[in-house]
């Protein structure tokens, strides 16, 4: 199956995201852009929701009008910094599912390690969408889809706010049925793993603890 890999380039997530990406911007500046670059990013990944019909009254007449049907859709955040895009998944969608997925890096073997797990049930009847704003080496992104297939999920998204060459390559060869939703796919890493020009640490700009 080949890869899907959208980038949503769309003038408004652009300027949004040049606005994020400088160092000057403050905590309350990176939330409230994050959260409208996430709203986009949200249209886009639920672009094929599948739609029912019910009967209504308009002021006018009655009418039949199209309607989301299925089980409600989950959106399961990345710790810690999946939670920046929850909130604008949630204000598209509030009846939606929470999970949180919380992984750290083993310092010995370097990849991924589960420590949180909590999903809603259901998760094969339902349309499941990843979140964590960096794909930088793509592992903990792999892992994180990997948990959620591993409990039965077969329609997955992953949304980020940036990504890297190299994480787009990881990710679509392990889960290629998966499609990837981004702003921006960056240059390169650096040796630090880090997304260059990227925009630093995601977490630590959102929480405010950079330098903690």
């Amino acid at each position: 199956m080949t890869a899907s890999v959208t980038v949503v380039d769309h003038p408004l997530v652009q300027h949004k995201l040049t606005l994020l990406r400088r160092k000057e911007a403050s905590t309350a500046e990176f939330r409230k852009l994050l959260r409208e670059i996430g709203l986009f990013l949200g249209y886009e990944a639920l672009r094929d929701l599948p739609l029912g019909k019910i009967m209504i009254d308009t002021p006018v007449c009655q009418m039949e009008a199209p309607i989301l049907a299925g089980k409600k859709l989950t959106f399961i955040s990345v710790l810690r910094a999946g939670d920046g895009l929850l909130g604008p998944m949630l204000d598209l969608v509030p009846s939606a599912r929470v999970g949180q997925i919380g992984l750290a890096r083993n310092e010995e073997t370097l990849m991924p390690e589960k420590y949180f797990f909590k999903v809603p049930r259901d998760t094969a009847a339902r349309v499941n969408v990843v979140l964590d704003p960096m794909l930088a080496t793509g592992h903990s992104a792999v892992r994180a889809v990997q948990e959620m297939k591993d409990i039965g999920a077969k329609d997955i998204r992953f949304v980020c706010l940036l990504a890297a060459p190299e994480g787009i390559k990881t990710f679509t060869e392990a889960h290629p049925d998966v499609p990837l939703i981004t702003a921006s796919i960056d240059e390169r890493l650096n040796e630090k793993a880090y997304i260059v020009p990227g925009l630093g640490d995601a977490g630590d700009r959102l929480f405010g603890t950079k330098g903690v």
